[in-house]
């Protein structure tokens, strides 16, 4: 294989990678946009609903929040391990294929 062929392997998965991980950190924050700003509006036009008791003591509102936070750590959590399970080993694949020439 020549030197030219491959180096463009290496661009070629290098741009695979930078485009994989573009788009799970895009999916990943439209989720937590989505969510985050789905809550505010909630608060902004419907209080009515995250006031509604389920308890003597507790509103909807305080779940609904906790599930907010909860789900940004999920989601923070399904960036790390993909981040550590794939990302990782493909970045150490293309600087070993580079290092090997």
């Amino acid at each position: 294989m020549s030197a030219e062929s491959a180096r463009h392997i290496d661009e070629v998965a290098f741009r695979k990678l930078v485009r994989a991980k573009w788009t799970i950190s895009l999916v990943l924050t439209a989720f937590i946009l989505a969510i985050y700003f789905g809550f505010i509006l909630v608060l902004a036009f419907a209080k009515d609903v995250l006031t509604a008791k389920i308890g003597t003591h507790m509103t909807l509102g305080l779940p609904v929040g906790l599930g907010v936070i909860l789900s940004a750590c999920l989601l923070t959590g399904i960036y790390v391990y993909w981040a550590n399970r794939t990302y990782d080993a493909a970045v150490r694949n293309i600087i070993r294929s580079m290092r090997g020439k």
